[in-house]
């Protein structure tokens, strides 16, 4: 008889969410879902407020990475006052988007990766998190503290504080990087550039004692999509909009963020309060049919609207990354071609991580930094405008209207991880086939589910390691809906 496996709650979020996994009449997984139960309404709750505030309030969307939605939203702000932002101005958001890829990477590849690539996908799970680690390799765990140490340190010296800065504006940016600060940068960048080269040279090894899981995380083709610049390098601030398919061919090329409702759906689960957009004009994926986003979109659906963003998306779409160390790293990437395991999204974070200190070492030199000409200052001029940026996670759009007097009217925010929710969904229900046969539930599964998760690093708290026990239920239906089996952890 057809089953249920239900984990609930998915442990270490940002908010609620469970995990739904069906099984058939033979004990084979045929599908699953990943649930986001938690509904906070910013877009909506925005409604009626000043867009100049937009940037301090929707850096309050996440606390992991404020500076994304301070970024998109100052650049949406940039376009109803219908300005150019000084040249300063710009190169200082950059460099505080670089310090804020570097520190949420960082967060991602020590604290909340390497536990389960070091200790192990079965160990004890009271000690696999950043703790047990430092029994293991203190000396690692140093090393990431002070790497993303470095990249909020970016933050704060811009910003003023770590944690969600209201420094940028809509027409640029409040004050400019010192000279002394700057020198305080520069004298960390040889220990965080040999930090991100020493971990890369472990992680290529490690690749060898995971070939299972590389094969299985989340390994299926998808588009992908993000920024780039004019002549296809990577980007991470502004630029065009390129997808290509699962073997690297460019699907569409210098779409302008302004069109993205041309070419992305937003679709609505019963579910799940996670939205789930697609590419448009491929269709919504039929396998994630089971609540189609509306009825007259039905006969148009097919299985190819499913795509990817982030990091592993950042580095399949460029045509170069642009920096010489990253460079190498990115071919080696790239031995095979495009990389379609989500397993490399936590090797595509490291080379990042490299390409932004090699950035940050490149920009430094820049006298603009220390400019005094840091904003354009205009009233309304537009009553519609969309901003995108690339988070850590992803591209993220920033949608507003709003009447002649500045009150916004409509708000419509498109997150990363939002993006990838039908690739996460996807993804759990090919490792739960991998590892489910029958109706008992081995308890290694209950990591490696969630660690299927963790590979995305969503805006979700599913991405951290609790310390301690963690509070983990599962339980196996019958068709009955009666509860046969159970698990604790």
């Amino acid at each position: 008889m057809s089953k249920r496996i239900v984990i609930d709650p998915v442990t270490r979020i940002e908010g609620h969410a469970k995990i739904s996994i069906y099984l058939d009449d033979q004990g084979e997984v045929y599908d699953a879902r990943f649930h986001v139960t938690e509904f906070r309404g910013f877009e909506k709750f925005c409604e009626g407020r000043p867009f100049w505030e937009m940037p301090g309030i929707t850096a309050r969307v996440c606390g992991i990475c404020p500076v994304s939605h301070l970024l998109a939203s100052a650049k949406t702000g940039d376009q109803l006052l219908a300005v150019k932002i000084p040249p300063a101005a710009e190169k200082l958001r950059r460099l505080m988007n670089l310090g804020q890829i570097i520190q949420s990477h960082a967060l991602s590849s020590f604290h909340l990766t390497s536990p389960d690539l070091l200790l192990g996908w079965e160990s004890d799970p009271g000690k696999r998190n950043v703790f047990g680690l430092m029994d293991v390799d203190p000396g690692m765990v140093r090393s990431g503290i002070r790497l993303r140490q470095f990249g909020q340190q970016i933050i704060e010296q811009l910003g003023g504080r770590k944690i969600h800065p209201t420094w940028a504006v809509p027409g640029g940016v409040r004050s400019n990087l010192s000279t002394q600060k700057r020198e305080e940068i520069l004298s960390r960048l040889p220990e965080v550039k040999a930090t991100v080269l020493s971990v890369l040279e472990q992680f290529k090894r490690l690749l060898e004692d995971f070939q299972e899981e590389a094969g299985v995380f989340g390994n299926f083709p998808s588009l992908f999509m993000g920024l780039i610049t004019a002549n296809g390098s990577w980007e991470h601030y502004s630029g065009l909009l390129r997808f290509v398919d699962s073997e690297g061919n460019i699907i569409a090329d210098k779409l302008r963020a302004s069109d993205y409702s041309d070419f992305i759906g937003e679709a609505v689960q019963s579910d799940s309060y996670l939205k789930s957009p697609y590419y448009k004009p491929f269709g919504y994926p039929k396998e994630n049919q089971r609540n189609p986003p509306n009825s007259e979109l039905d006969s148009e659906l097919n299985n190819d609207g499913l795509y990817r963003v982030g990091p592993l998306a950042r580095l399949n779409i460029c045509d170069r990354i642009g920096t010489p160390l990253a460079e190498q790293e990115l071919a080696n990437f790239r031995q095979h071609g495009t990389v379609n395991s989500s397993f490399f999204y936590h090797y595509a974070r490291l080379i990042e991580i490299l390409t932004c200190v090699e950035r940050i070492e490149t920009m430094l030199d820049d006298l603009d930094l220390q400019s005094q000409h840091l904003r354009a200052r205009a009233d309304v001029n537009q009553l519609e405008a969309i901003g995108v940026s690339e988070a850590p996670r992803g591209t993220l759009f920033h949608h507003y209207q709003i009447d002649e007097t500045g009150l916004l009217t409509q708000v419509n925010l498109i997150i990363a991880t939002g993006q990838n929710n039908l690739a996460m969904n996807r993804a759990v229900a090919q490792i739960a086939r991998h590892y489910i046969h029958g109706p008992n539930i081995p308890e290694p599964l209950l990591n490696r589910v969630e660690a299927g998760i963790r590979a995305f690093d969503p805006c979700l708290s599913c991405s951290t390691h609790a310390a301690g026990q963690m509070p983990l239920h599962i339980q196996l239906f019958n068709a009955e809906g009666l509860v046969i089996d159970q698990r604790y952890r």
